[in-house]
């Protein structure tokens, strides 16, 4: 395999010709986390893999999750054993084997507000602990008084907090990690394209024979024959299905979860914290230089492509995390909002945070594996049983899934880069704090960037309008990462668009900037593509100012996306 594989403009159409000309053995629709895991699933089976995206890789549920790796604490409530245990084997797996690169643990607390609490919790989080949540991380839970929690949680509201429970996650930027997974199927031959939307399904006879997409980029449509066709579609699974002529043998409910962002010195904390609502979990999670609150769980039955926040979401944050800190949150302190939708398997109750996180496999007609459900977590078990399934209809034995012992790109060598970074910033005369921010977005692939930096100096410089990234992180979305918008770049490939106050716009023009030779833009398309972006920004900030979802989503819709021919439906 090579040590990586670009999604570069011209590996896209390179891909895009193949696809229209060969029989795959797989395709695979959807670009989030499950569909490309099932790219990678597939192609280190020996399979000939596709993967289409109709927006950008994990530019739906993908890219808006709470961003943990997390055991499913939740569901031991729901005595759902075997959720708790799956999940903690895969966090395992990401933090040590797969992907240690992106994904990291972090401690957190729980904070006790009452005498029974410390009984009750205390027993919850034990049975964590004993089932694998202190292995494949530092430590294990520990009790603390009042005191103690005081020192850990100095922001704390002292009148509320009669101590905590500490344990740890593990987290990662989950837009990175969707793409890397795309990459590194690429890396092993899997033709992965974004901006190509399935538009009908192939038939010959009873079963599905490919697809038929258009490219949103170029604006030609062609045909893709394949053997099986897997539908990872997520939050869209019943939209695709009905291509098929029905819904299926399962729905999906969407059910949309917000987060806020606020800088880092506005709490005062050496952990993250988890806490439970009326409704669901509450999390306050360190992220960089900033804290990530979320989150909700409510019911959504408009637009799937841009959920909205409205004001009611950010108001209910605010006010449990209220609850625990010392100095109040405003909607002051927010520099960012974002909403996402999970995708619940439907039927088992009216309350979306009851619907089941399982995932569920069918194949409603020849030739078509439909997966859904499922969370974030367990991405990687949720691709193996598609493929499992999809494999079924192949007329030749297909080697069972390796893709636990199959590390992403940049994650191979990741701890002897990261034991040198002190040498490597001697070597490069770059900061020791940019090299150990390269190191823990892309692993051993830093040394690409050090080389575009070597032949464009410019690169070096970190962006005028959001100093925590460089020139050259802009540049590599595009020319190694799939990148093909403005927003692909400030929203997925980095999180300026949530990180800094003015929501990316003064760094649009010099982004834009820097891709336009790459993506062939000229002036005007420069100056689309910078008011797109800004008119994106808008629609969010005055649809954040709505009191509903219905008028939240009627504002947030009034910024159309920006790939040609594009509608709500992924």
């Amino acid at each position: 395999m090579p040590i990586s594989e670009r999604l570069s403009p011209r590996n896209r159409t390179a891909a895009l010709e193949r696809l229209a000309r060969e029989e795959l053995d797989v395709l695979v629709i959807g670009g989030g986390v499950v569909g490309s895991g099932a790219a990678l699933d597939a192609v280190t089976r020996g399979l000939k893999v596709g993967l289409v995206e109709a927006r950008d890789y994990a530019a739906g549920t993908s890219s808006r999750s709470s961003k943990l790796f997390h055991g499913g604490l939740r569901y031991l409530e729901q005595f759902d054993f075997h959720l708790v245990f799956e999940a903690l084997r895969e966090r395992r797996l990401v933090l040590n084997t797969l992907c240690p690169h992106l994904a990291r643990p972090v401690p957190f607390i729980y904070p006790l507000e009452k005498r029974i609490d410390r009984a009750y919790v205390g027993l919850g989080i034990g049975v964590y602990d004993v089932m694998g949540a202190g292995r494949g991380v530092p430590g294990h839970l520990r009790h603390l008084g009042r005191r103690k929690t005081a020192e850990s949680f100095p922001s704390g509201k002292r009148s509320a907090i009669r101590g905590a429970i500490r344990f740890y996650e593990g987290q990662v930027d989950d837009a990175r990690h969707t793409m890397m997974l795309a990459r590194t199927a690429a890396a092993y031959g899997a033709l992965c394209v974004n901006s190509t939307r399935v538009t009908e399904f192939l038939r010959e006879g009873d079963r599905i024979a490919g697809v038929r997409v258009r490219d949103l980029e170029g604006g030609g449509e062609f045909a893709i024959r394949a053997q099986q066709v897997v539908n990872a579609a997520g939050v869209w699974t019943d939209e695709i299905q009905e291509m098929v002529g029905g819904r299926g043998q399962f729905q999906v409910r969407a059910s949309k979860g917000v987060h806020l962002v606020v800088p880092r010195n506005r709490i005062n904390s050496a952990t993250g914290v988890i806490t439970r609502t009326e409704k669901s979990l509450l999390f306050i999670i360190p992220w960089g230089s900033h804290w990530i609150i979320g989150t909700t769980d409510t019911e959504w039955h408009l637009d799937l492509a841009h959920p909205a926040a409205s004001r009611d979401d950010i108001d209910y944050l605010l006010a449990h995390a209220n609850s625990l800190l010392e100095d109040p949150l405003t909607r002051e302190d927010v520099v960012g909002v974002y909403a996402g939708l999970r995708p619940l398997l439907s039927g088992e109750s009216e309350a979306t945070s009851k619907l089941s996180r399982e995932h569920a496999v069918a194949s409603p007609v020849r030739g078509l594996t439909v997966i859904a459900g499922g969370k974030y977590t367990t991405y990687r078990v949720m691709a193996k049983d598609a493929v499992d399934s999809a494999v079924h209809g192949l007329e030749r034995t297909v080697p069972p899934s390796i893709t636990e012992r199959i590390p992403l790109v940049g994650a191979e060598g990741y701890v002897a880069a990261h034991n040198a970074r002190r040498l490597t910033a001697e070597r490069t005369g770059l900061p020791l704090s940019t090299v150990e921010h390269l190191l823990g977005r892309y692993g051993t692939l830093t040394g690409e960037l050090f080389d575009l930096m070597t032949e464009q100096p410019a690169l070096r410089e970190p962006l005028a309008g959001a100093p925590e990234y460089l020139r050259a992180e802009a540049y590599y979305a595009v020319s190694h990462e799939g990148a093909l918008h403005l927003d692909d770049v400030l929203t997925r490939r980095t999180r300026v668009s949530i990180e800094v106050p003015d929501r990316g716009v003064a760094a649009a023009a010099e982004v834009a900037e820097i891709v336009a030779p790459l993506l062939g833009w000229d002036a005007a398309h420069v100056e689309r593509e910078v008011a797109h972006y800004r008119l994106r920004v808008e629609a969010e900030r005055e649809s954040q100012q709505q009191l509903d979802d219905r008028t939240a989503d009627a504002a947030r819709l009034g910024a159309p996306d920006v790939r040609m021919g594009e509608t709500s439906m992924a």
